[in-house]
Formats: structure tokens, C-alpha cells, sequence
């Protein structure tokens, strides 16, 4: 082998240190690239993962419920309330109002079939046309017998006539006077039939028996409406009505605590569905008997003021309040969150509420009296706002949340 091809083979065995060291670097960009891919990818994880937390909703206290006598928990009921059906069996031909409607004593807020009704009251009524006719004629006679009556007496006193002639004339007058009685008699009795018939038609028409809204729409044209409901397949109720002034709650009170409450003893009214308002009111009945199986006495309790926000059947927490606290239902309203809910970050009050999209919001707040376990918000939060109470610890602005079911 020449010198030539040993010197070629050798350094072809040449290692090329420039080439590893052109590795290891970019090794060392792909482990850094590693990292922040995991890094990124456990915070998006941390982000979108829902954390289950617990709420409540922000309410205004007006301070006096710490001062009541005693609480009772109740629901909002109308006292004039009914259920809407016609006097007549027939099928649902018009139904003129949907749920929410307001309707006045007296409209018309449904129609029953009535052909056959209305056909009765139409035959009546041409029926009196033909008596109407009778007494014309009975009328006619009795004018023209009258007349003889008169002239045959005139000819009887002047010795021209004859007794049998001035006897027929008025045999003759009496019999006119009778079919004239008849047939106004016939009259009278045809009218009474008359309105007899515009009563049946009158019950097919259902009308409002008090101003009010409608709460529920309970049948459908086409179906038969009884008045009692009990046939198959029929049914006894168009609409229920309620009228709204008339809302007032009933709150049950234990037995042992009755003695506390007193006739027109003021009240302030939480309605749960309305976080904003608590309404002003007063004992207005005390029903003097018992639940047996519950041992309790039931409070009807009258609102000073309501709104249209106020609804059948919502439920509402009452707080009885001593005669002195009667003013104290105006005192400015305040805003108690629970302290464990507050965290303190750069020296600043946050607290966590959802947010759009069921994210956590951390939101900035001024604080403060502390009553008890509450903290007074001045500032930072508006009532009917959900607040994050737990597990605020785990939160971070913009952090995915499920809302725990009570």
C-alpha cells in the first residue's frame, strides 16, 4: 500500500469535534423547549381543570334582623286566588289569554261551543214574534166587542134593543178581555223562556270574577270543560287567577314561640328570589289553630309595599320585630360577606365571584365594620352578585369553577 492511500485512510478516521459540539447545543434548546411546553401545558391544565366551589349570593342586610324577636321561614301566597271554568259542559271553542296576562272583572276570557244554545235562544225569541202577533189580534177583538157592548147597552137604556142582544154583546166583551189576558200571560211566560235561554248562552262564556292575572293556562281549545271536572278525558279549570294585591305570606311559627308574635307586629320581608329589596310589613292574621303534625301556628303576614317582582309561591324568610324596630326598617342597608371569604393581597381586600364563562373574578373591595363572622363591604360589590366563599385558597383570577348544589 503506497504512502498516499494510508495517509487518505487515516483521516477519514478523523473525529469532526466541530459536529458534536454543534449537538450537544442543540440538545440543550430542545430539553429548554421541553420544559415550557410541560410548564405551559400544566398551566393550562391548572386554568381549565373546574375547581367545585361553594357560593352565596350577595344580599343587603338592614341590620335589624340580628335585633328580631324571631324568624320564620314562609312562601308568598295570594289570598284571592281561584280557579276560572264555565257553568256549562262543552268544547273549548276560544281561549282569548296566556300566562302573565292582566285581566279586568268581567272580560271575557274564554268561549264553550254554544250552537245549540244559541239556536234555543233564537227559536225563543221567534216564538214571542207569534204571541206578539195573538195579543194584536186578541187586542183587535176586544176593541170591537167593547164597542158592541157599549152600543147595545145605549140601544137596551133606550128601550131600542133587546136584553138577549145586550147580554151577547157582552158575554162577547168578557171573552175578549180573557184572550187578551191569555195571550199577554203567554207573553210573559215566553219572555221568562227567552232569558232562561240567554242564560245558557251567558254560561258559555267565562269571564273574570275579579281583576287579576293569569297564573296558569290549564286547558287548551278543543277540549271539553266541565264544570266539575269529573268526566274522562275533560277538564274542570280553563285558567287559575290571582289577584296580585291581595300577595301576602304564610310563615309557620312554632308553638312554644307564639307568645312572642302580636297582631299588626312589624316585619321585614326577605323574598329569596329578590336579593336586592327586603319589603316592610306587618302581622296581619294569627290563624288560631295548630299543625298537629308539625307544631306549628301559621302567621299571615301583609306587605306595607310591593312590586311586581313579587310572585305566588316564592319563598320568603320574615323577621318579627320589636315595636322600637319599627324605623329601623329605613336605616341605610349594608352589605355582610362572610370574613373567611376575604383575602389580603398587596395590602389590598379581594375576595373571588363568578365571573362570565364560570370563571373565578378576583375582584378589589373597601371594607368595613366587622360584625361577628361578617365583614361590612362598602365598596367592590353590588347586591345579587355570586360570591366565592371556598375553597378561595385553591383560586386564581380566571380560574375554571363549578358551582356546588346545595
Amino acid at each position: 500500500m503506497s504512502i498516499e492511500a494510508k495517509s487518505a485512510d487515516l483521516s477519514a478516521l478523523k473525529i469532526n469535534r466541530d459536529i458534536k459540539t454543534s449537538s450537544n447545543g442543540n440538545k440543550k434548546y430542545i430539553y429548554i423547549g421541553l420544559f415550557l411546553l410541560i410548564m405551559i401545558g400544566y398551566w393550562y391544565i391548572k386554568q381549565n381543570t373546574a375547581i367545585s366551589v361553594k357560593t352565596i349570593q350577595i344580599i343587603e342586610n338592614s341590620g335589624i334582623g340580628q335585633d328580631a324577636v324571631l324568624t320564620g321561614q314562609g312562601y308568598v301566597v295570594a289570598q284571592v286566588k281561584a280557579a276560572i271554568s264555565s257553568k256549562a259542559t262543552g268544547r273549548l271553542q276560544e281561549l282569548f289569554v296566556i300566562e302573565g296576562d292582566k285581566v279586568q272583572k268581567g272580560m271575557i276570557i274564554g268561549r264553550i261551543e254554544s250552537n245549540d244554545v244559541q239556536a234555543n235562544l233564537n227559536q225563543q225569541k221567534a216564538q214571542i214574534a207569534v204571541l206578539n202577533a195573538s195579543l194584536a189580534n186578541a187586542q183587535a177583538e176586544l176593541e170591537d166587542a167593547h164597542s158592541a157592548y157599549i152600543r147595545q147597552q145605549s140601544l137596551l137604556q133606550n128601550k131600542v134593543g133587546t136584553q138577549s142582544e145586550f147580554d151577547g154583546a157582552q158575554g162577547r166583551w168578557k171573552r175578549a178581555l180573557a184572550q187578551v189576558s191569555a195571550a199577554q200571560a203567554q207573553i210573559n211566560a215566553q219572555q221568562a223562556a227567552i232569558a232562561s235561554a240567554q242564560v245558557l248562552v251567558e254560561n258559555t262564556i267565562i269571564r273574570a270574577p275579579f281583576d287579576g292575572t293569569v297564573l296558569s293556562k290549564n286547558a287548551n281549545v278543543g277540549e271539553v270543560i266541565t264544570a266539575l271536572g269529573a268526566a274522562a278525558g275533560s277538564r274542570g279549570a280553563v285558567v287559575t287567577l290571582a289577584d296580585m294585591s291581595s300577595l301576602e305570606v304564610e310563615a309557620d311559627v312554632s308553638e312554644s314561640s307564639l307568645s312572642k308574635i302580636l297582631p299588626n307586629m312589624p316585619v321585614e320581608i326577605s323574598v329569596s328570589a329578590i336579593a336586592d329589596k327586603k319589603y316592610k310589613g306587618f302581622v296581619n292574621k294569627i290563624i288560631p289553630t295548630a299543625d298537629r303534625g308539625k307544631g306549628t301556628v301559621q302567621i299571615k303576614i301583609r306587605f306595607n309595599e310591593i312590586d311586581e317582582r313579587v310572585l305566588p309561591e316564592m319563598g320568603a324568610k320574615v323577621n318579627f320585630l320589636r315595636q322600637t324596630n319599627l324605623n329601623e326598617v329605613q336605616e341605610p342597608a349594608k352589605i355582610l360577606i362572610p370574613t373567611s371569604s376575604i383575602l389580603t393581597v398587596n395590602g389590598k381586600k379581594t375576595v373571588f365571584i363568578v365571573g362570565a364563562g364560570s370563571k373565578a373574578t378576583e375582584q378589589i373591595i373597601k371594607t368595613g365594620a366587622i360584625f361577628g363572622e361578617f365583614t361590612e363591604v362598602k365598596q367592590g360589590l353590588l347586591p345579587g352578585t355570586s360570591l366565592i366563599i371556598s375553597p378561595i385558597e385553591k383560586l386564581s383570577s380566571g380560574s375554571a369553577i363549578t358551582i356546588e348544589k346545595e
